[in-house]
């Protein structure tokens, strides 16, 4: 988990050297305006990602008479973790996928698919919740905000920089930029920003996985449900209406948009890690339990 933590923070500065950098094509105030504008962007996104989500993926909230186990494990583990309890939805899909979202654990929700009921058992959808509530816990909402305010800022650059280029305006504080040199920043800088945030979500991916086998004390529950997820994707019905923006990806356990197979250096793109590493970590953490349990 520290490691996972170390990586976090140590993307976080890479991309904010990033910022920095590419904003010493402008000048202050270019970049100042290009992180002003990124905040307010992502601020928004930040307070209202909650609604605008479950609202997108038209959820309801769940009746816990009708599903008191659901709401049995969640009190159970919200306790464990001392966080509030979260509002639960129910998103009707024969897509087996959960999601959590929220700015904070007081302000955080909770969706399941009716796939998902439908497929996993007890103790998965135990392990599926637990990573989910560990989204919560560690606050990863927040950290993807941050990442995608810098990667915003950056794109704002890139994109104000390639139209200075095409049109060959002179920055008054950097008259002899090459054209060259400062085409190429626009694109190289901006896709090795969206690197750095995908690399973020990854490994925030492995640190929710961690957590939520610690507290729901199951690795190889979560790794049973991560493989079901995965093998699902295969045979379920996607509704285009539904699972049709791949921007929500990160939000969801396993990413729905996630090929089942593909090239290793596709994964660079993409949200979420490939599901074989997530599971042998996860048989790992089993391992070490064992160990611990034995001494």
């Amino acid at each position: 988990m520290f490691l996972d933590r170390l990586k976090t923070f140590l993307l976080l500065i890479g991309m904010t050297a990033l910022l920095l950098f590419f904003g010493s094509f402008f000048g202050r105030p270019g970049l100042i305006s290009a992180i002003v504008t990124a905040i307010i962007l992502n601020s928004f996104v930040f307070f209202f990602s909650d609604k605008f989500i479950l609202g997108f993926y038209r959820a309801r909230p769940m009746d816990p008479d009708y599903y008191p186990g659901i709401y049995d494990t969640v009190k159970e583990l919200t306790q464990a973790m001392k966080i509030p309890m979260p509002r639960l939805w129910i998103v009707q899909s024969p897509v087996a996928n959960a999601l959590a979202t929220g700015r904070s654990p007081r302000h955080s929700a909770v969706a399941v698919t009716s796939g998902a009921l439908d497929l996993l058992d007890r103790g998965e959808m135990r392990g599926i919740l637990a990573h989910e509530l560990s989204h919560i816990k560690n606050r990863d909402i927040l950290f993807a905000t941050i990442a995608s305010t810098i990667a915003t800022a950056i794109g704002y650059l890139a994109q104000s920089l390639q139209y200075a280029t095409i049109f060959r305006r002179q920055d008054p504080e950097h008259p002899k930029k090459n054209p060259l040199g400062t085409a190429i920043a626009a694109v190289l800088v901006p896709v090795a920003a969206l690197l750095m945030r995908l690399a973020v979500s990854r490994s925030r991916e492995y640190q929710a996985d961690e957590t939520g086998s610690y507290y729901s004390g199951d690795p190889l529950a979560l790794a049973s449900a991560l493989q079901k997820l995965h093998d699902h994707k295969k045979h379920a019905a996607f509704n285009p209406n539904l699972f049709s923006r791949a921007a929500t990806a990160e939000l969801f356990t396993v990413n729905p948009f996630l090929p089942t197979k593909g090239r290793s250096w596709i994964h660079l793109f993409l949200t979420h890690p490939p599901v074989e590493n997530r599971i042998e970590r996860l048989k790992g953490i089993y391992e070490q339990m064992q160990e611990e349990q034995a001494q």
